[in-house]
């Protein structure tokens, strides 16, 4: 039986490598202009001064990692290296994000015999206007690193503006536009009921054009900001492999790996029984030679 509960002590430890994979990878979303802290899941306690960690970034798959940290030391000879700074517990500050954040960190921790990295897929989140006569046009767009699959919406209050009739909404993938008159109560009252809410799985993110943010509890090391920049439609890395899918197969085959525990520890029981029902099947009587037999049914018709 030692092997099967060698199988079950193998399939445990997947199991395991499999939650810490996915817990050391997260997705921010924050709005062009503001701060944001990209947290290193992988730091350990004997860090000094963060001298043993390197932040990488890639912003396209098919080039190579830039080095922004070395050493716990930002990388003075990079572009606006001045925005960037090292906290304490070896995170990633950046000031005054921009569409040329987007992409893809890691925080790589280096000790005895190897390394680790903890990812982190930065997401921006961007609001244009433009008047055209009586008219005026928003528009709410989300650059991504990988396959966009954020869902953008324009709410007044928190209602849909869809319910106004006064008002033209435009979804298209990634980004959402809401035109009205320049008569109508959004313009007249600088927009402070609307918000453009931006859903990334569980995270759900408002941004507003007045520049009065707000985020879910669920997203952390995020801080709202008041800038508003132009940008045209959003793009998106079409050759990546999408967030969304990772999720799904990370917990199909976690659920794959739990069935066959449970199969193999069912089997494990079975076959432990049968055998000590075969062991106390047959009772040799030591005395006289004989053979008693117990715990057996009678044959049919007896």
């Amino acid at each position: 039986m030692a092997e099967f509960r060698g199988i079950q002590t193998s399939l445990l430890l997947i199991l395991m490598l499999q939650f810490t994979e996915a817990a050391r990878e997260q997705r921010l979303t924050v709005r062009d202009g503001d701060e944001v802290t990209l947290p290193c899941n992988s730091v350990t306690e004997d860090q000094n001064n963060c001298d043993s960690t390197v932040w990488l970034f890639t912003y396209l798959r098919s080039r190579p990692p830039v080095v922004l940290v070395r050493n716990g030391q930002i990388e003075e000879a990079k572009a606006e290296s001045d925005r960037l700074s090292v906290s304490q517990n070896c995170s990633l500050v950046m000031k005054k994000v921009t569409r040329g954040d987007v992409g893809r960190y890691v925080c790589r921790q280096f000790r005895p015999g190897g390394h680790e990295d903890a990812e982190v897929h930065l997401s921006v989140a961007s609001m244009t206007e433009e008047t055209n006569r009586d008219e005026v046009t928003l528009r709410c767009s989300v650059w991504t690193y990988e396959r966009c699959e954020h869902t953008v919406k324009w709410m007044n209050g928190d209602q849909d503006v869809d319910k106004d009739n006064e008002v033209k909404t435009s979804p298209s993938l990634c980004s959402a536009s809401l035109s009205f008159k320049t008569s109508h109560f959004f313009y007249t009252s600088s927009f402070t009921s609307l918000k453009c809410e931006v859903t990334d799985g569980d995270k759900v993110m408002q941004f507003s054009p007045s520049g009065e943010d707000t985020t879910a509890p669920t997203e952390e090391d995020t801080k709202a900001g008041d800038t508003t920049t132009t940008s045209p439609e959003p793009q998106s890395d079409s050759t990546s492999t999408s967030g969304g899918w990772r999720l799904v197969s990370v917990s199909v085959g976690l659920a794959a790996l739990i069935i066959i525990l449970v199969v193999v520890n069912m089997w494990i029981r079975i076959k432990e029984r049968k055998t000590q029902t075969e062991e106390n099947a047959v009772r040799y009587d030591a005395e006289d030679d004989t053979v008693n037999y117990e715990n057996m049914r009678p044959a049919a018709g007896v």
